[in-house]
């Protein structure tokens, strides 16, 4: 991509974070040299639902990058912002996505048939596995014991 549209995706990422529409967080690598992912809560179910979506470069793949961001935004999702439910949507073909909503403790509620679209709202034709966890499951999850710090933008702890 072109730097010029990067700067204009990234600028939009930020204007609609400030307007408290989607949440997209970049994934680094450790030592924060190399961008591996990237990962979001999204506000597209409604009021006090977020889904979160991820993806990581196929080179860093299987390093637990994407469990450890979502265990992370699950926890943000429910004690900072304080919603009532989280969302995850895969790909039924995707085996490692699949796994990451399984290991944290989301309940696999079913499969909806070609629901997924593209990010300019472009029909797929492609159907989409749904997994929530609902606020007061959080606790006895995997994901509510994450390891978590967070911050606000002047660096003050949030949690």
């Amino acid at each position: 991509m072109p730097l010029e549209e990067t700067v204009e995706l990234l600028r939009g990422f930020r204007g609609q974070f400030d307007l408290g529409q989607e949440f997209v967080y970049a994934i680094f690598s450790p030592d924060e040299s190399e961008a591996i992912g990237g990962t979001g809560l999204h506000t597209r179910r409604g009021e006090g639902v977020f889904e979160i979506g991820y993806w990581i470069r196929a080179s860093r793949a299987s390093e637990g990058f994407a469990t450890e961001a979502t265990a992370a935004l699950t926890r943000v999702a429910f004690e900072v912002c304080g919603v009532e439910r989280v969302e995850i949507r895969t790909d039924p073909e995707n085996a490692p996505s699949l796994a990451i909503p399984r290991k944290l403790g989301f309940v696999e509620e079913g499969t909806l048939r070609r629901i997924s679209h593209g990010s300019d709202g472009t029909p797929l034709q492609a159907d989409a596995v749904v997994f929530a966890l609902l606020r007061e499951e959080l606790s006895g999850s995997p994901a509510g014991s994450a390891p978590l710090e967070t911050f606000d933008a002047a660096g003050a702890r949030v949690l």
